[in-house]
């Protein structure tokens, strides 16, 4: 009878410590999922504006029916029109910023007209042409957290841009 009550006390035991220890286990993996959440927002805004220049690297600034509207739209919501809810939750046309040859603005510091290539043909050291690029940016998206535990709502994400060779 003297083992009996030793059994049950340690059944009791072995309750309290894995009471002990599920709430660091419950913040560790609420922490690890909105990392991983936070990962996939980023690589969602990387695809956003990779789409958005590819689409753009096809015209040229010059024309007159330029779409960087449309590319604006294709950037957040996935296609040209608009429609839809954004691909990343509080993503928005105002965030995303594009530059290229003719307007340049929005990226200071950066080239997008006649930038030297040094590829085969100009010799060792010499410019062998030019070509003009085009960049789609997202600048000020805010991560926005799944659990309210844990306050991660000031993470601003660092300026997601994608740079392009564009047509001539």
């Amino acid at each position: 009878m003297r083992r009996a009550g030793a059994r049950e006390r340690q059944r009791g035991v072995a309750a309290v410590e894995f009471a002990i220890l599920l709430i660091p286990l419950l913040l560790m993996l609420c922490g690890v999922a909105e990392f991983g959440r936070a990962i996939y927002q980023y690589d969602a805004l990387t695809k956003a504006t990779r789409g958005a220049t590819r689409y753009l690297s096809q015209f040229s600034p010059d024309d007159a029916g330029y779409p960087a509207a449309q590319a604006k739209c294709l950037a957040v919501h996935g296609n040209t029109g608009c429609t839809g809810s954004p691909l990343v939750g509080g993503l928005s046309t105002s965030m995303v910023v594009i530059c290229d040859r003719v307007d340049a603005g929005g990226c200071p510091g950066m080239a997008f007209a006649n930038v030297n290539t040094y590829d085969n043909g100009g010799g060792a050291g010499v410019p062998a042409g030019t070509v003009n690029l085009v960049a789609v940016k997202i600048t000020g998206f805010a991560y926005t957290p799944i659990q309210p535990l844990i306050d991660a709502s000031g993470l601003v994400f660092s300026d997601v841009m994608t740079v392009m060779r564009q047509v001539l």
